[in-house]
């Protein structure tokens, strides 16, 4: 818990082009809630050459010593998922509030490891899913849970995006040791976490993945046909050979269609709400569209995420509402590795998939595992 008459002292770890693009930006649009205090980097002069761009007075290439020296109130990790689980680790280890890049972690085992670490009343690790916070997802979340939409049936989440050769290059990518997966793990995970946010509880998914045109260990492209506890069934496709890029999610219910089309993040014109044809006086506004306009951003998570870490309060994307689409990657994997479906209660501590996402001890050899 943190003194409220004072800014929230946010610590950044990793001066790549994500905390350049997205957290100093949204920190900076939380005023005088929150100040940027440090800044760590294993390459020093990176370090200095951010913060002297951003105003920062701490700079470090040892998070230790930054943890000892700036005592800030909250980490945000925007380190390769490779270094995650350490950098967290060391965070709460130290007493203190950690917000992480997506994807959370390589692995439900290391999920889990993590959250061993966590105490009641904080500090806890939350992650970045953005696009639960927008004004018109928080809207669609409640009308699903009252029902006011009739019962969800039928949906898509596709994530549709284009990564050339050169993208690749980046050492760290591509590779199931270091990044854990393919655009399943790193590029569809947004939009799949919205739509488990949004639909609740998965029960089954039958998936397939391929290696088509990306000189990778993991896969480029992924389907899945999943069912919830609902009845509702989704198709999901996650992409990086796509050269008319999109992210689209529509949900079908029995007294509307809520779609939403957009490409890295939405405000309230990305969305269509409408009517079935037994409610087709309907407007958008009847149906549940909101007034006010919040783009989905990491300015609009950190907000509540500030509330939280002052509240002492456990915040959403962490804890079992972090972990979940996380079990859904890896149930996506297992399933397109060995042609069955998958359940929840499959991932079990004794699945190797609970420990890879590769299914394999030795992540060099996934790529000929998983398409065997």
């Amino acid at each position: 818990m943190t003194d409220p008459l004072h800014p929230v002292r946010v610590a950044i770890v990793g001066a790549g082009n994500i905390a350049e693009s997205c957290h100093l930006p949204a920190v900076r649009a939380q005023g005088a809630d929150a100040t940027a205090v440090a800044v760590v980097d294993v390459d020093l002069a990176r370090a200095k050459t951010f913060a002297a761009a951003w105003g920062i007075d701490g700079v470090f290439d040892d998070l230790h010593e930054m943890l000892r020296a700036a005592r800030p109130d909250l980490v945000v990790v925007c380190t390769p998922p490779i270094a995650h689980r350490d950098t967290v680790i060391a965070c709460l280890d130290a007493g203190v509030a950690v917000w992480s890049e997506k994807p959370p972690t390589l692995s439900l085992a290391e999920y889990d490891e993590i959250a061993r670490h966590e105490r009641d009343g904080g500090p806890y690790v939350s992650y970045v899913f953005q696009h639960r916070f927008g004004s018109a997802a928080r809207a669609l979340r409640e009308h699903i849970r009252a029902g006011t939409l009739g019962r969800p049936l039928v949906g898509v989440c596709h994530t549709l995006w284009y990564r050339d050769d050169a993208y690749y290059q980046v050492p760290w990518r591509g590779k199931w040791s270091t990044e854990g997966g393919g655009p399943s793990m790193g590029h569809g995970i947004h939009q799949m976490d919205l739509m488990l946010d949004l639909m609740g509880e998965w029960t089954e998914v039958r998936a397939a993945t391929g290696t088509l045109a990306r000189d990778v260990e993991t896969e480029d492209v992924s389907m899945a046909i999943v069912r919830f506890a609902s009845g509702a069934m989704v198709s999901m496709v996650n992409s990086v050979l796509s050269p008319r890029e999109t992210s689209y999610l529509r949900l079908d219910f029995t007294d509307a269609t809520v779609e939403l089309s957009h490409l890295y993040g939405y405000d309230n014109s990305h969305w269509a709400w409408t009517p079935a044809p037994h409610r087709a006086g309907d407007t958008p506004a009847a149906l549940g569209a909101p007034d006010r306009n919040e783009a989905s951003s990491h300015a609009a998570q950190l907000r509540f995420l500030i509330e939280d870490v002052r509240a002492g309060r456990r915040p959403g994307a962490s804890g079992e509402d972090g972990r979940r689409v996380l079990e859904f990657i890896a149930a996506l994997y297992e399933s397109a590795a060995t042609g069955l479906p998958v359940t929840p209660d499959q991932l079990t501590t004794d699945n190797p998939f609970y420990h890879s996402m590769s299914g394999t001890t030795d992540p060099s050899t996934a790529k000929e595992d998983l398409h065997a």
